[in-house]
């Protein structure tokens, strides 16, 4: 007797993966084919819904594919050493911190921009300069030195 199987849209409901996405894993060979009934159809079994649960839950992490195929592969090899899942995990991790500081400097760019913009009924605005071309501000600048160079550019 097999294991009891679902379609595609009963696996998307069970694992909150889309079944377009699916679908993708699929093509992609993130996820082995799947069952197919006689009329063609997918079918999944409860190996196949943990496996899409594995990838949702690495996704909600912010793994890339390259690296949920690669825990995936260490997931299945049951002779695998953590350290190889560590590492996969605290290479991540150091992506994560690099993106969070990337961001953190826009966040500032954009504060200091919006510092010079006056803000009112005038149309000139240092934040569409900038983006049109502009040279962009130095986060550290102090009022001082902004005020000035503020003036001179006037």
């Amino acid at each position: 007797m097999s294991a009891p199987s679902v379609t595609i849209g009963e696996a998307a409901r069970a694992t909150g993966v889309s079944a377009k996405m699916i679908r993708y894993y699929e093509e992609t060979g993130l996820l082995g084919p799947a069952g197919r009934t006689a009329a063609g159809y997918r079918v999944y079994s409860e190996a196949d819904l943990h496996a899409l649960r594995f990838v949702r839950r690495a996704r909600d992490l912010g793994f890339s594919m390259r690296e949920i195929a690669d825990l995936l592969a260490l997931w299945h090899d049951r002779s695998r050493a953590s350290g190889a899942v560590k590492a996969v995990a605290l290479g991540h991790v150091a992506d994560l911190r690099r993106r969070i500081g990337e961001l953190e400097a826009m966040a500032r760019t954009l504060e200091h921009l919006a510092e010079r913009c006056c803000g009112d009924d005038r149309p000139d605005c240092p934040i569409l300069d900038d983006l049109a071309g502009g040279e962009a501000p130095e986060p550290a600048e102090t009022g001082a030195a902004r005020l000035w160079r503020g003036r001179k550019q006037g």
